[in-house]
């Protein structure tokens, strides 16, 4: 029976990112891959920081909405509310989304090859970690209002 009013998540995802962040960035100065780091010519470097804004844009305006609707973003605390609006209409992920964009960004610009390939851990740790977890905690928050929301929007794209 569950106790906590809040998603038990395994890792907040802005500790996830950095996490990875910061490992690739370790790993690609040991053993060096690719171009080096940081040396993205023109057409990687516009290429990154598309990525990056369209991700910031994904993370920013949907957390608006939880605020607009009283409740908080944040994973560790009670939700008081079902946000359906924005672009909570076509996915239930916009802001991981948008952090997964804004890493995929960066590896770019900074030409970590190292860094792209521990996205794909990255997504899978913040798939099982976090939005499983959430999703399971949204359930029994919100019950069935929450069922019919999951079978409309997906979770992803």
């Amino acid at each position: 029976m569950r106790t906590k009013d809040y998603a038990d998540i395994a890792i907040k995802p802005p500790i996830l990112f950095l996490g990875a962040l910061l490992l690739g960035y370790v790993l690609t100065y040991l053993f060096p891959v690719g171009p080096g780091l940081a040396s993205p010519n023109g057409l990687g470097l516009m290429a990154g920081l598309a990525f990056m804004v369209v991700g910031f844009a994904l993370a920013i305006f949907p957390a608006r909405r939880f605020r607009k609707a009283g409740t908080s973003v944040l994973p560790g605390e009670p939700s008081t509310a079902l946000v359906r609006e924005g672009m909570y209409k076509a996915t239930r992920n916009p802001i991981y989304i948008g952090l997964i964009l804004v890493y995929f960004g960066l590896c770019i610009v900074l030409t970590s090859v190292w860094m792209l390939i521990l996205l794909v851990p990255t997504v899978i740790i913040l798939h099982w970690g976090v939005v499983k977890r959430e999703e399971d905690y949204l359930t029994w928050k919100f019950g069935d209002d929450y069922r019919r929301y999951m079978s409309q929007v997906p979770r992803w794209l």
